[in-house]
């Protein structure tokens, strides 16, 4: 039987080194968290990018907003690649 791949956590400590969790099934408290963590990190994705869209919309802006808008676009960006990151790994790929 394969060996489930490590999960990356939706998380990163403030050393900066990816930590990964290792289960079998998903279903554990740590699994959980990260399956909340990861939910959150999407739905402040699409806050951001609401919020950004409207900066960017409004002509009068002005470059502390647009600085704004765009520095919490990269933060979720972030975010939104390493929860497809992870994702993908688990994806089970067929054996051929």
């Amino acid at each position: 039987m394969p060996t489930p791949p490590l999960r990356l956590l939706p998380w990163t400590p403030p050393e900066g080194n990816p930590r990964y969790l290792s289960t079998d099934d998903g279903r554990g408290l740590m699994s959980r968290i990260a399956d909340d963590i990861e939910a959150a990190q999407l739905d402040s994705g699409e806050q951001v990018l609401a919020g950004a869209r409207v900066v960017l919309a409004d002509r009068k802006a002005g470059e502390r907003a647009v600085r704004f808008a765009l520095t919490r676009a990269t933060e979720s960006l972030e975010d939104v690649l390493r929860v497809a990151v992870s994702r993908g790994r688990r994806i089970p790929h067929p054996v051929e």
